[in-house]
């Protein structure tokens, strides 16, 4: 009996545009690498995706996700830099959008970790959104003036599951509760540490993951208003040949 007669034999799953010739479209999405200084060399919050993600299994990752619809009608405690907002612009249309991608990162890092970053409130946030409602019920509010915009990558056009991802960077003194407490996480990264960036490249990454890394590594190595008056790159594919350019 060869392999495809086998009763338990699947084939491997072809992207949408391998049956229609047509690429995915890309979701929004947003992601977060929050950096710690508290020790003798910097940290970067790193965690393996569950071997049953059919976006990247087993690869380490920086929390992050797509773009949900609670992110956009979700006022934030405080709202984008002006000057992070203009570049995100670029790729994204409108404030609403760019706003949103800061608050998904924020949201997404708050699922996947269990970690509140923002700013301490006295009153909870007035939201229907389940996943805010609960963020804000710990006494935080996200606050998007607190990140820098440092990359945008878009998946490559022959992946099945695509996304439009903007990085974000902030500092791990913006974390309310416990560095180290991610009991509150919801399981869709396993192994979540703090590690060395040295030791991170080490780790079974995406190149995409490499790269940012290495925007990170290029950053701290700078006063703050130069790191932020740094060119933002763009990484996308023009067939299956990286390209990059700079916003």
């Amino acid at each position: 009996m060869t392999q495809q007669e086998r009763p338990d034999y699947h084939p491997p799953a072809r992207s949408a545009q391998q049956i229609t010739g047509r690429a995915v479209r890309p979701k929004q999405a947003a992601t977060l690498i929050i950096v710690r200084r508290d020790q003798s060399q910097p940290l970067v919050l790193m965690g393996r995706r569950n071997a049953g993600h059919t976006f990247l299994p087993n690869k380490f990752v920086f929390p992050g996700g797509k773009v949900d619809r609670g992110d956009l009608s979700v006022r934030p405690h405080t709202d984008l830099r002006p000057e992070v907002e203009q570049r995100l612009l670029k790729g994204c249309g409108t404030a609403i959008q760019a706003r949103g991608l800061g608050m998904a990162a924020i949201r997404e890092t708050f699922e996947e970790t269990g970690l509140l970053v923002g700013r301490k409130i006295s009153t909870p946030m007035a939201t229907r959104s389940k996943v805010w409602s609960e963020f804000s019920g710990f006494g935080v509010a996200p606050a998007l003036d607190i990140m820098d915009y440092i990359g945008r990558a878009i998946t490559p056009p022959f992946q099945p599951k695509r996304f439009d991802a903007r990085f974000f960077m902030v500092e791990a003194e913006h974390i309310h509760g416990d560095l180290h407490d991610t009991s509150n996480a919801s399981g869709e990264l396993l192994e979540i540490h703090w590690l060395p960036i040295a030791e991170a490249k080490k780790l079974e990454l995406q190149r995409i993951t490499l790269l940012m890394l290495d925007e990170v590594q290029k950053r701290l190595t700078l006063p703050s208003a130069q790191a932020a008056a740094l060119p933002v790159p763009f990484y996308y594919f023009r067939g299956k040949k990286r390209m990059r350019e700079e916003h």
